[in-house]
């Protein structure tokens, strides 16, 4: 599990907490400022920015937002890519993606800020940070050799119709960014929110198989739906 590896952000939350530098919400990203290029993929919508993660924050915040008891009712995640410790969420959650992390421990802090390399096996997530607070708010993702999609939000970001808005940002990172002609995603049936804003997204039903395994052994019964577009393209961010 992912917060095994930061002691102190469990002992020493209250007083790092209050050491921490927030900056004007105008000032939010500068990891993140610019265009696709590099490997680096950017994608903005309406309420929401997504970026290919760069440091190792940007994977940690995003799992916490997806591991509480009612997302992983249906996301199903492997154990070791939990943030189980509720404090421990609570804190990534509560961070935005300027914060200045020097009121951390030493260690803490060099993990968090720990570069990422780029993924060679054709799978390419993205960070989204709600652009309203600077806060982490979920991720989505996308396998570039079934084109299937996936996503969630953080606890404080459902049922504002910001699923439709992530999963719109998916569908634009396939078919502009990467160049799929058609982009997958599946739900189980009885998820009412994902299915309703995947259709709400553009996405229509298609054929897929009835059941599949989630990443901690469950199988499921499952419904399939598409979004294609001829036309499409690759940025500059690369594949």
């Amino acid at each position: 599990m992912l917060e095994q590896h930061f002691s102190s952000l469990l002992t020493r939350r209250g007083t790092m907490w209050q050491a921490l530098f927030r900056r004007p919400a105008e000032s939010i990203y500068p990891r993140v400022r610019g265009k696709c290029g590099a490997g680096r993929h950017v994608v903005r919508s309406e309420r929401l920015l997504l970026y290919t993660p760069l440091i190792a924050l940007d994977l940690m915040a995003p799992a916490a937002a997806g591991s509480d008891a009612e997302a992983q009712r249906w996301l199903g995640s492997r154990p070791d890519e939990l943030v189980r410790h509720e404090e421990t969420r609570e804190l990534f959650l509560s961070m935005r993606a300027d914060d200045d992390l020097s009121g951390f421990a030493p260690r803490d802090r060099f993990k968090m800020m720990r570069k990422l390399e780029k993924r060679s096996d054709g799978f390419f997530a993205l960070t989204a940070v709600h652009v309203a607070d600077g806060r982490y708010a979920g991720a989505t993702s996308v396998d570039l050799r079934s084109g299937e999609i996936g996503g969630w939000l953080a606890p404080d970001f459902r049922r504002q119709g910001l699923g439709a808005e992530l999963f719109r940002s998916a569908v634009q990172f396939g078919h502009r960014h990467l160049g799929l002609k058609v982009v997958r995603a599946g739900a189980e049936p009885t998820n009412s929110a994902s299915r309703g804003a995947l259709t709400a997204a553009g996405f229509t039903p298609a054929p897929g198989p009835a059941r599949f395994t989630l990443g901690d052994g469950r199988e499921i019964d499952a419904c399939w739906y598409q979004h294609r577009q001829e036309a499409t393209s690759r940025c500059r961010g690369g594949s």
